[in-house]
């Protein structure tokens, strides 16, 4: 199995998906034990949840899961939050705290991850934030997650159901976050918050960069949002998820609608 997916638009936006892949290849899955298997911290439907929100959009989706190694995280291993619980570039716990893996990966094996899965990932990223770039002279990084809203390894209290990161508005122009911010500001029935726990990833910060025509945003999305419930089997929520979709397709048809306006920017 390929471990990145690539679904190519003629539009200015491009999704990112690292993590809604369930991949692990059997060498790495005979490693984990029986908590690692349930696979708790995928991003569950999200690329469901998606598809078909924007027509012309490109998509480039991690196949692999982030126990094999995790997409959003710095390839050299740094924290993305100092001083807070979170989990690394290949996870030792899960996002409870506890242990995932029988035998954990040592650097060796680590390294072989990075190139083989990480790597390949993110050069297809690249490769598609530049061809758009160059199509449209913006392209607007939207890097798509979700995550229980309840989980006290992590933060306290009830996650709102939508998180915007720009990194302190670094990572896109101030349009980007205001269009963002007032969509989900005033959606009605649903709790949101600007660069609060979740400030966008790696993968947010290391792209965005509004001087070289590239902006990125992240929205973490609580899964209380659109699932049933936020436990096994994670089932999807149509009626939940509708409602929800009404406002991401809000969002991308406004971040599409503001690329020419990012024109001359950089």
């Amino acid at each position: 199995m390929s471990p990145v997916e690539v679904t190519r638009g003629d539009g200015p936006v491009v999704l990112g998906l690292p993590h809604t892949g369930t991949h692990v290849p059997d060498a790495i899955g005979d490693r984990l034990n029986a908590r690692g298997h349930a696979l708790a911290d995928t991003d569950w439907h999200i690329h469901r949840l998606y598809d078909g929100l924007l027509e012309g959009v490109t998509l480039v989706r991690a196949t692999f899961h982030r126990y094999v190694i995790d997409a959003n995280r710095d390839p050299e291993g740094a924290s993305l939050y100092p001083g807070q619980n979170t989990t690394g570039l290949v996870p030792l716990t899960d996002f409870d705290g506890e242990p995932i893996w029988d035998a954990p990966p040592d650097e060796a094996e680590i390294e072989a991850r990075r190139a083989g899965f990480h790597a390949r990932y993110h050069a297809a990223l690249a490769a598609e934030l530049a061809r758009v770039r160059d199509r449209h002279g913006a392209a607007i990084l939207y890097d798509c997650h979700s995550i229980r809203s309840r989980i006290p390894f992590l933060f306290d209290g009830v996650l709102p159901d939508f998180n915007i990161g720009t990194n302190g508005g670094t990572t896109c122009d101030a349009r980007i976050e205001a269009a963002a911010q007032e969509i989900c500001a005033g959606a009605a029935g649903y709790s949101c918050v600007l660069n609060g726990r979740f400030r966008g990833g790696w993968t947010t910060r290391h792209y965005g960069r509004p001087e070289t025509g590239v902006h990125a945003i992240q929205m973490e999305l609580a899964q209380s949002a659109y699932l049933t419930a936020e436990a096994p089997p994670w089932t999807y929520d149509p009626d939940r998820a509708d409602a929800l979709r009404v406002h991401l397709g809000a969002i991308l048809t406004a971040l599409r609608d503001m690329a020419p306006k990012l024109k001359g920017t950089t």
